[in-house]
């Protein structure tokens, strides 16, 4: 059985075994009722590809898959008048976080009717992340101003959310995703490539019973929700499973044997939403700096924080590479983050006929593609599903910046991020451009890279 229990404010789970059990949230609502579940639900066509008749691909990541539609009968009375979507709310409406903070600095914001909310040692910082709740009738930018100046050490920010991207609904066939990229096989791995690397996950709930992760070696952190439901599990299965799904089961993964930690820091918000905010990413990042994480895959976005941008500055200035989807808000929404900071690998999403996806985020800051249109992955509670988005782009080169990570220990985040650049598959406009970056991701080159000189 899996152990769960409380140490020092999370729930750990041991790593995945044949016997894990848990109980499933989410009703299995994108498991399609099997093993091959969902290709048959009607959707928007991320690709535009046409159907392909039914063949057996083997075990393999991808399946192809052949949808058909019903027609739609006309609508009577015209079109109905459809009310407007209320957007999510994109921080904590009272409350700010900072880091840099005194006893006694704290203790003359609280004087002035702030209240400590939440505190915790970040190792990463040497210094205490402090949750705050503003002083009522206190407008959040003067309360977060109030803060700075108090401490002019300190850094401060809003506590803003962060959601995991949600996949379109997607029908017809679907790329080989693998073979796309020229993803290596074991056998076709140079010596001391695909090594003891291990991968860092912050994402939603997993859940361990999948057969995916029989006989993996996953571990989860759950951090203490306080009292918060717990997230839906769809997400974060099918992207461990694009990680580290065993090789003998029907979702295999890109490294199977690599070992997969992954954090689950979001919770299932008043608006059903999963989502996390900077307090909890914050320790999340600190945790797998802790645990010697060499390679962070983050399929979530959200707004720019001051203290959200520190942090990955100072992780990939110690090693990390910090891998994070662009977003699936469309072209002309502006960066999501983390994927927006320099230090940061954004990645963007392609189809099987390698044209960008027409809901990812576009920019300069957008770094490579890789597939992320109908990729075959674990649904949450059992068998596999097509999914969409730039979520399960992002795994790719995450995966192949831990198998260079193998292949040079001494190779630093800036290294990594450079030679992923230089040998991808130029896409769209010669060079780096908004939409693809600097290109297709090239796996065929995952096992080299070479250490910028010094200057």
């Amino acid at each position: 059985m899996v152990d769960l229990h409380p140490t020092g404010g999370l729930l750990v789970l041991g790593e995945f075994g044949p016997k894990s059990a848990f109980a499933d949230d989410d009703g299995g609502g994108d498991d399609g009722g099997g093993d091959d579940g969902g290709g048959g639900q009607p959707g928007s066509s991320s690709g535009g590809s046409g159907a392909i008749p039914r063949r057996s691909t083997g075990t393999n990541l991808f399946r192809t898959l052949t949808d058909r539609f019903l027609p739609r009968p006309p609508r009577r009375g015209g079109r109905r008048a459809q009310r407007p979507a209320v957007p999510l709310p994109s921080r904590a409406p009272d409350q700010i976080v900072a880091t840099g903070l005194s006893s006694a600095e704290i203790g003359r914001l609280q004087a002035t009717g702030f209240t400590v909310l939440d505190r915790t040692d970040i190792q990463l910082l040497g210094s205490e992340l402090v949750r705050l709740r503003i002083p009522p009738n206190m407008p959040p930018e003067a309360a977060r101003d109030l803060v700075i100046d108090a401490a002019p050490q300190s850094t401060a920010d809003f506590v803003h959310y962060y959601r995991p991207g949600q996949e379109a609904e997607c029908a017809g066939s679907h790329c080989g995703a693998a073979g796309l990229i020229g993803w290596p096989t074991d056998t076709g791995l140079p010596a001391g490539c695909g090594g003891n690397v291990t991968i860092g996950l912050i994402d939603t709930a997993i859940n361990p019973a999948h057969a995916a992760f029989a006989n993996g070696r996953v571990e989860v952190l759950r951090l203490s929700d306080h009292g918060f439901p717990e997230s839906g599990r769809q997400h974060g299965t099918a992207v461990a499973a694009l990680l580290v799904g065993g090789a003998d089961s029907r979702t295999p993964g890109l490294l199977p044997h690599a070992r997969l930690i992954a954090v689950d820091a979001f919770h299932r918000g008043d608006r059903q939403d999963d989502r996390s905010d900077v307090y909890d990413l914050l320790r999340a990042l600190d945790l797998l700096s802790v645990r010697g994480v060499q390679v962070t895959n983050m399929s979530l976005s959200g707004p720019a924080n001051a203290l959200l941008e520190q942090f990955v500055r100072k992780l990939s200035e110690g090693g990390m590479v910090i891998v994070a989807a662009a977003g699936n808000g469309g072209p002309k929404a502006g960066p999501a983050y983390p994927a927006a900071y320099a230090e940061v690998i954004a990645v963007t999403a392609v189809d099987r006929m390698k044209r960008p996806y027409r809901r990812a985020g576009r920019g300069e800051h957008i770094d490579l593609a890789a597939p992320g249109v109908e990729v075959w992955t674990a649904a949450s509670v059992s068998g596999a599903r097509p999914k969409t988005g730039t979520s399960f782009a992002a795994p790719f080169v995450a995966a192949a910046a831990a198998l260079m990570k193998s292949a040079n220990s001494s190779a630093t985040a800036a290294d990594i991020h450079d030679a992923l650049g230089k040998s991808a598959e130029d896409l769209g406009a010669p060079g780096k451009d908004a939409v693809f970056g600097w290109g297709l991701l090239n796996a065929r080159a995952a096992c080299v890279v070479t250490p910028k000189k010094a200057m």
